[in-house]
């Protein structure tokens, strides 16, 4: 079997004793390709190295965190955008509003996200959508935006079959990760619901580990138990979710 995690922060300090190990480990589960999003313009160094030391494995992302948004977004931007002469990066993300931590800079959060949709858009990249609880703050951002067709993920997903329909009605597939392995998670329930075809698997890798290693340091070799989860959701094999979701992240980033 071979497996996409299209969401892993592997270049983050919490990798920095084992960070090869890692990459091994999780070839060696078959995860053969790891998409890494971005956070602000200080992670893009040790992001790229990762893809530098990993080019047949990790493909990197551009954009700028919602929680790391501050006032002095507008230079950020301006310097995440400016490495695209330097680099090539397969998307844009992540991005997007986080209401959960901190409400200070909503506004600014709010206008970081429309201009990284917009700058996606112009360079025909697909986006990496974070939208904790602010599903339809993100939306009404897109719908001002008004583009007829988007491409990329909903990361993270936790919300209903309802909600899941209206993110792939717009031409976003919904990233599911660890916390559909979690006890009696409604996500099960949601994810039930969605067709394969619209799937796409992630770690969200040092965060959300999957049952039985909750609360632990996630890695992207843990892909496996998130599709055998989900495998088991869907009565489907194993091998089924793989391939499907394997495909559906290569068409989303051309990897």
């Amino acid at each position: 079997m071979s497996f996409t995690d299209t969401h892993s922060h592997l270049y983050l300090p919490q990798f920095d004793n084992d960070r090869n190990e890692c990459i091994a480990r999780a070839i060696k589960a078959g995860v053969n390709k790891m998409v890494l999003p971005n956070i602000d313009s200080a992670s893009i160094g040790p992001m790229m190295q990762m893809a530098i030391s990993f080019p047949a494995n990790c493909f990197p992302l551009a954009g700028l965190h919602p929680t790391h948004v501050k006032n002095n977004f507008e230079d950020e931007l301006q310097q995440i955008f400016s490495t695209f002469s330097q680099n090539t990066y397969y998307g844009i993300g992540e991005t997007g509003i986080d209401l959960y931590w901190d409400k200070t800079y909503f506004e600014q959060q709010k206008e970081a996200f429309k201009q990284q949709v917009q700058f996606a858009l112009k360079k025909n990249l697909p986006i990496v959508v974070h939208a904790r609880e602010s599903f339809g703050e993100i939306l009404e951002c897109l719908k001002d935006i008004n583009a007829p067709f988007y491409n990329g993920i909903f990361h993270a997903f936790s919300g209903t079959a309802k909600q899941a329909m209206q993110v792939v009605e717009m031409g976003f597939k919904a990233g599911i990760g660890g916390v559909v392995t979690f006890k009696n998670s409604p996500l099960a329930v949601t994810v039930k619901e969605i067709d394969l075809n619209h799937i796409v698997l992630e770690t969200d890798s040092p965060y959300l580990a999957p049952m039985p290693y909750r609360g632990k340091r996630n890695e992207s070799a843990y892909i496996e138990l998130i599709a055998e989860k989900i495998a088991g959701i869907k009565g489907v094999k194993v091998e089924e979710v793989a391939d499907i979701t394997t495909n559906n992240a290569s068409h989303i980033f051309k990897i």
